[in-house]
């Protein structure tokens, strides 16, 4: 599947990069980035930057990490150097197969919708594809970095988004507001900020560990009549955590659609 031609390495296409290095998928000189704000902190040493034409028709796989709003410019300054061999696997939200094929006509496409935890090669990453090498090819690049699921109807992908691939910006956000929560019930900022962050790292952690269902997590630590279970009483009443989500993870899915024009 190498060379990879990556043309965008910001927070996505930079977590891809750290994660193949940390799982040793590959080595440096198999990759070519192109992105103008790129620099050595991102790309390692060996892999080509700002590749030529003549390299970048030597690419076999070009993942396609730019921001939806110009994934067309960086198709057209790229597409007519392609071979005809090469694969293209795309991370951006909302656009669709038929789209990119026009860009990149005759070639292979999967849609694919990681998360930056792949960087430390636990992400987590929705994949669809009309065609099985292209659909291969996405699950070699990133079974590495994490959890590979497969879509059967393009669709998804909107959902896929909502609940995955903008899902860790929900998490962190349920942190800094049990911090904020601590703040306000007496603890000193800072400690609130660390107590929140480890408990919820750990729970995440044994939560991936142990295998068990979160409901079942949940239940044991929410004894009858308990503390825990006076806050879940809040969480899951009226106007709790489950509308919320859901109505954030609409959204999300809706947001995805528009950027795909």
């Amino acid at each position: 599947m190498t060379p990879i031609l990556l043309v965008g390495a910001g927070r996505m296409g930079g977590a891809l990069i750290a994660g193949w290095l940390r799982a040793e998928a590959l080595a440096p000189t198999d990759l070519m980035v192109r992105d103008p704000a790129a620099g050595p902190e991102t790309v390692p040493a060996g892999a080509r930057l700002q590749p030529s034409a003549a390299e970048i028709a030597s690419a076999r796989t070009v993942v396609l990490a730019v921001k939806p709003q110009v994934w067309r410019e960086a198709a057209i300054e790229i597409a007519p150097a392609l071979g005809q061999s090469a694969i293209v696997v795309s991370v951006c939200a909302g656009v669709s197969v038929a789209q990119l094929a026009s860009a990149f006509p005759g070639r292979p496409i999967a849609r694919v919708m990681p998360t930056t935890a792949a960087a430390i090669c636990k992400g987590a990453a929705s994949v669809f594809a009309s065609e099985e090498t292209a659909r291969a090819r996405a699950h070699a690049l990133l079974e590495p970095v994490g959890t590979v699921v497969d879509l059967d109807d393009e669709d998804l992908m909107h959902a896929a988004t909502a609940v995955s691939g903008s899902a860790p910006a929900y998490f962190y956000a349920f942190v800094e507001a049990l911090a904020a929560a601590g703040s306000e019930l007496g603890i000193p900022a800072a400690t609130a900020a660390r107590l929140a962050r480890a408990t919820m790292v750990g729970a995440a952690a044994l939560m991936d560990d142990s295998g068990a269902d979160p409901a079942d997590l949940r239940r044991q630590v929410a004894s009858p009549g308990g503390t825990t279970e006076a806050a879940l009483k809040v969480l899951t009443g009226p106007g709790g955590l489950a509308g919320l989500v859901e109505s954030a993870a609409v959204a999300a899915e809706k947001r995805s659609r528009e950027l795909g024009g």
